[in-house]
């Protein structure tokens, strides 16, 4: 079943906003804009003609200043005072949470509520294989590197194989492999400075994805693995009938406080948790009454 009017699937850079697959899949938008006023005008006309906007952006780091761009878009909802516009922290590469934008749009379409989209991007997060080949890790600081592999970015021509999601893993080029899906993907490759075709030609069959696809790197990517000096490529889910199901065999609950549909355990707009069952009594014990009852003696005959 499709949708005559698609939830908005928002995201806070150009270089997030990947092209369509098909005619089908509705374009991404890019929020906020250059001024705030610029901002809550459109965010505005987006509420207006979407009824819903989700708005993806990286999760913030302890290691960086907070995104202006993020600041900007709470406060054009807040002067909006609208409860219809989600902002969903991301912890995936900019590569891969551009995918993952591309996914929610495609699965806009669908017969899928509001709140179980913006609650999907978690859920899909999870089958998101994002990661970059580097040429330094002396500047990444966004997953765990060991001095070994410090001292050894130095040597001149190495290259790291880096995992970030779903669990993170660095390998040297041409010593260890890196673990891929155990599902059907398609990999999408970025290539920065200098450009390589390891992606392509060797970590490609090994993953077996279905089709491979070059977009130009995001802008937040030098900043994110800390260089320059790579090629990002991320790996997911790509037929919209595969989505659809994932999706929808999760469980939907009543937020308590919205009351929009979720999947998980919080609200994918207003962040509350989904209320844990209340424990049930337990079943009543049998040992006291069988004590009781061992304690009864037989009235002697005559006795009633």
């Amino acid at each position: 079943m499709v949708c005559s009017v698609p939830t908005a699937i928002a995201v806070t850079s150009p270089g997030l906003a990947l092209p369509p697959l098909d005619r089908g899949t509705p374009p991404a938008v890019v929020q906020p804009g250059p001024t705030l006023e610029q901002s809550v005008l459109a965010l505005h006309a987006l509420v207006e003609q979407h009824g819903y906007v989700i708005a993806l952006h990286p999760a913030a780091s302890g290691a960086t200043a907070p995104d202006p761009a993020v600041q900007r878009l709470r406060t054009a909802r807040s002067m909006l005072e609208t409860d219809r516009v989600a902002l969903v922290p991301v912890e995936l590469p900019p590569l891969g949470l551009a995918l993952l934008a591309q996914q929610l749009r495609q699965l806009s379409v669908c017969d899928l509520s509001p709140g179980v989209l913006a609650c999907a991007a978690r859920l899909l997060a999870h089958y998101v294989y994002a990661g970059a080949l580097l040429g330094s890790v002396a500047r990444l600081d966004r997953l765990p590197v060991t001095l070994t592999a410090h001292a050894k970015s130095w040597v001149p021509g190495a290259q790291f194989a880096v995992l970030a999601t779903p669990r993170p893993r660095l390998v040297r080029v041409g010593q260890e492999e890196l673990p891929g899906p155990e599902f059907g993907t398609r990999l999408l490759v970025a290539a920065g400075q200098p450009p390589s075709d390891w992606v392509t030609t060797t970590l490609a069959p090994s993953w077996r994805v279905q089709g491979v696809a070059t977009v130009p790197l995001p802008e937040p990517s030098g900043t994110w693995w800390g260089t320059t000096r790579l090629a990002e490529f991320a790996a997911g889910l790509h037929d919209v009938s595969v989505l659809y199901q994932l999706v929808s065999s999760v469980r939907r609950e009543l937020c308590r406080w919205c009351g929009l549909e979720l999947i998980g355990d919080r609200c994918g707009f207003c962040a509350a948790p989904l209320l844990a069952p209340p424990p049930q009594p337990p079943p009543p014990s049998l040992a006291p009454a069988r004590a009781h009852a061992g304690s009864v003696r037989a009235l002697p005959p005559g006795m009633t």
